[in-house]
């Protein structure tokens, strides 16, 4: 219920809802998102620009990145560096564009043993922001069989994360061929489609993997 009050904040007069409310609205948004608020989603809390401010200063919240912010008290994700890039990637609608792909989704995949030193994140032809330090894009239009939701971010699926992985030059003959037999060992893919894949143009690497892994 809004509070029609204000109350002062270092000097400020700024209008705000109930405090108790506000918060708990805040935590339930940051429990499902690795413990990160976008500056959206805390002004539907009832956090406006100068309450933020505030608390940002009193260390209820910890600024990470322009209008993402985190609770301190909530514990990271797993995978926190991949939610905060997929929280970093929204579009002006609050939706992530980024999905983990190539190296990455290899890695997240357990598919070979693979240790990228960069994030390989897939967006849209038309994403417009610089990738962060330590962080590759690929442009590729994704359809939406070929990802699918890991916690806050998406990763694309085995299929999908083989033929990329096959593209560049980042894993080696002998990552991709283990990354194959994983894949098919544990059913992942199907072998069918992982050939009919493989025999698309462009994809050369993936059907000597493909070859090599199914007739050992």
């Amino acid at each position: 219920m809004l509070v029609r009050t204000f109350k002062i904040f270092e000097g400020s007069c700024m209008a705000y809802r109930d405090s108790l409310a506000a918060r708990q609205a805040l935590v339930r948004v940051a429990q499902v998102q690795g413990g990160y608020v976008t500056a959206a989603q805390a002004r539907q809390a009832g956090y406006g620009p100068q309450h933020l401010s505030y608390h940002v200063r009193a260390g209820n919240l910890e600024r990470v990145g322009h209008g993402l912010y985190r609770l301190p008290e909530l514990p990271a994700d797993e995978h926190d560096d991949l939610v905060r890039l997929a929280l970093w990637s929204r579009d002006r609608a609050g939706r992530p564009q980024a999905v983990v792909s190539h190296q990455s989704a290899l890695a997240l995949r357990e598919l070979s043993d693979i240790l990228p030193r960069q994030v390989h994140l897939t967006v849209p032809p038309t994403f417009r922001k610089a990738p962060p330090p330590g962080c590759v894009l690929h442009r590729a239009v994704l359809l939406d069989d070929e990802c699918e939701s890991w916690t806050v971010f998406s990763v694309t699926k085995p299929l999908r994360t083989l033929c990329d992985a096959s593209t560049g030059r980042g894993v080696t003959r002998e990552q991709l061929e283990l990354a194959v037999e994983q894949a098919l060992e544990r059913g992942l893919v199907r072998r069918s489609r992982l050939c009919a894949a493989a025999a698309e143009p462009g994809y050369g690497r993936l059907a000597e993997a493909v070859a090599r892994a199914t007739s050992a």
